[in-house]
């Protein structure tokens, strides 16, 4: 009896580290539905490269762009095909800024998130006057106005989160 509880435990454990492996190495294009591989397709070539965790982020794309009205789909399809226009010395300036943003405490992520809600709810004119009043200010300015923002509230609240 025991020398079969043995056999059965490893058996057990080979296919439990086959599954393991499986998953680290994610999953096949073959194994992709019609639907994810037409999405996909720009990765085609290189898909079963791709760490897992990558893959499993793109499927997730998928499915939230499959989740997406039509106008918001072409919304994203505009953006994409402006962000695709842009020099690659700005993309990677926005990486770089997109990366520091993410190493921010949740907090200030917040305070600059509702900020940013502020501004863009503002008038044009406001918003161009203040963009011309920040092109105007020395670099010390400047500084000195991003401290005073990190403490000062939001103009008018600007603390509601959009969904």
């Amino acid at each position: 009896m025991s020398k079969y509880l043995g056999i059965m435990l490893t058996i057990c454990m080979l296919l439990l580290a086959t599954g393991a492996r499986a998953g680290q190495q994610g999953t096949t294009w073959d194994n992709l539905s019609p639907e994810e591989q037409r999405v996909l397709s720009p990765f085609a070539g290189q898909w079963d490269k791709l760490p897992a965790a990558r893959q499993e982020r793109l499927r997730k794309g998928v499915a939230r762009w499959k989740a997406m009205p039509p106008e918001e789909q072409e919304q994203a399809r505009e953006r994409f095909k402006r962000w695709q226009q842009l020099p690659h010395e700005k993309r990677e300036r926005i990486r770089e800024r997109y990366r520091w943003f993410r190493q921010l405490p949740p907090e200030e992520q917040e305070n600059i998130r509702s900020r940013f809600r502020w501004f863009r709810g503002l008038p044009a004119g406001e918003r161009q006057a203040l963009r011309e009043k920040w092109k105007r200010m020395t670099p010390e300015e400047r500084r000195s106005m991003r401290e005073e923002w990190r403490t000062a509230p939001v103009p008018g609240g600007g603390g509601e989160r959009r969904q």
